[in-house]
């Protein structure tokens, strides 16, 4: 028992000498790391400059923890509140900036119908060194594959053998002048201007879903508003799906009021409240929103001519404008729903909206040949100024304008 005890006594002994041997191995590590970082920190303010190492000599304010992360915060809620502002004198100033040249605008927005229509003119002048049939044949071709349309195709050429031959023509370039005349001459029209003398003066947008209307309701009212007139939209198309919220979202981003009633109501009655409001506030322009469904032709017409009736019958001097919107990646088929919304109602003028997004741009110069109803807007872009008022020259030249 006395071995036993003496064996253990002698393990303890072991182990407190292992122990405190450890806790010197360590301390001298711990002094071996202070010298070393004391070196560091010497050498550190040797290099450092000499207004720095007064800065350092001054003490901190003491500050305490949580009077710390207060000002932290008020320091990160000043920088969101200084950011905030800074968005909102952008939006503020974004009215205000310098529109872009109309005419460049216009040429951005043709280009697809200028790669078309243009380019094919153009390797077509080129193939030939004289002015002869097979050019005249070859032309015909070029723009009836341009969407120009067939009996508006052979009227160009048959107009451009006249001229060439009266005027002398024997150049390339001399019959590319040619063709541009004769085009531009196609869509020339006295109307092409908003008849909008009386107050207030009307403005009816109808065509099928899908085309621009709400969003061209929206771009002419902006232009109107920027001309110094009044103007409130009638939301009428109560039969869409969203379209009065569509319709507002456009009336607030042009700045004008809008007049609407429920999904479901009585469109005749939403735009006699819209008329008897343009009275009594002294509006200048009422922009009228109506359903498009072609599906339903019958009640389309007979709702489009219930508008009708409450509009002349409640303001019976009044302008009165019918516009057709027409979506001209469309090509062709825009020609049928010409003609189709002009049994329905005495067609005034034709907005044609995403010429910037199609190559079919000539189906502009069939619309007006064939129907001979004025064009009076065309969209070029998805700005509020991408609207543009339609001018005949201004679009021949930047069709052919490379």
């Amino acid at each position: 028992m006395a071995w036993f005890n003496w064996g253990k006594s002698k393990d303890k002994k072991k182990e407190k000498e292992q122990i405190i041997q450890e806790q010197e191995e360590f301390q001298a590590d711990v002094e071996q790391e202070s010298e070393w970082g004391q070196q560091e920190s010497e050498l550190d303010k040797e290099d450092q400059p000499e207004y720095e190492l007064e800065q350092d000599m001054t003490e901190p304010e003491q500050v305490s923890p949580s009077q710390s992360e207060l000002e932290t915060f008020n320091a990160g809620s000043e920088e969101s509140e200084s950011e905030i502002s800074e968005d909102e004198a952008v939006e503020e100033e974004l009215p205000k900036q310098k529109k872009p040249n109309l005419f460049d605008r216009l040429k951005s927005g043709l280009k697809k119908t200028r790669d078309s229509i243009t380019d094919k003119i153009d390797q077509v002048l080129v193939s030939f060194g004289k002015v002869d049939e097979d050019l005249f044949e070859e032309l015909e071709e070029a723009l009836i594959t341009s969407d120009m349309g067939m009996e508006t195709s052979l009227s160009i050429i048959s107009e451009l053998r006249e001229k060439v031959k009266k005027e002398k023509i024997t150049s390339t370039s001399g019959v590319k002048q040619a063709i541009m005349d004769i085009i531009a001459s196609k869509l020339e029209d006295e109307d092409s201007g908003l008849k909008l003398n009386t107050k207030p003066s009307v403005i009816v947008i109808i065509g099928v879903n899908g085309v621009g209307k709400t969003t061209s309701i929206g771009k002419i009212a902006y232009y109107l508003k920027e001309q110094g007139k009044k103007v409130t939209v009638a939301a009428a198309d109560t039969f869409r799906a969203a379209a009065i919220d569509q319709l507002e979202i456009w009336a607030k981003r042009a700045g004008v009021g809008i007049i609407k009633h429920t999904e479901g109501a009585d469109p005749s009655a939403v735009i006699y409240d819209a008329v008897q409001h343009c009275k009594s506030k002294g509006i200048d322009v009422l922009i009228c929103d109506t359903a498009g469904r072609l599906h339903t032709k019958k009640n389309l017409m007979e709702e489009l001519k219930k508008i009708f009736r409450v509009i002349q019958r409640e303001l019976p001097d009044a302008d009165i404008e019918t516009l057709l919107v027409l979506d001209a990646t469309t090509g062709q088929n825009a020609v049928s729903q010409a003609k189709t919304f002009s049994e329905v109602s005495q067609l005034t003028g034709l907005v044609l909206t995403k010429l910037d997004g199609t190559a079919k741009g000539g189906i502009i110069v069939s619309i007006k040949s064939e129907l001979n109803v004025p064009v009076k807007f065309i969209g070029v872009g998805e700005q509020m100024y991408d609207l543009q008022p339609f001018n005949p020259h201004l679009f021949v030249k930047a069709l052919f304008d490379n």
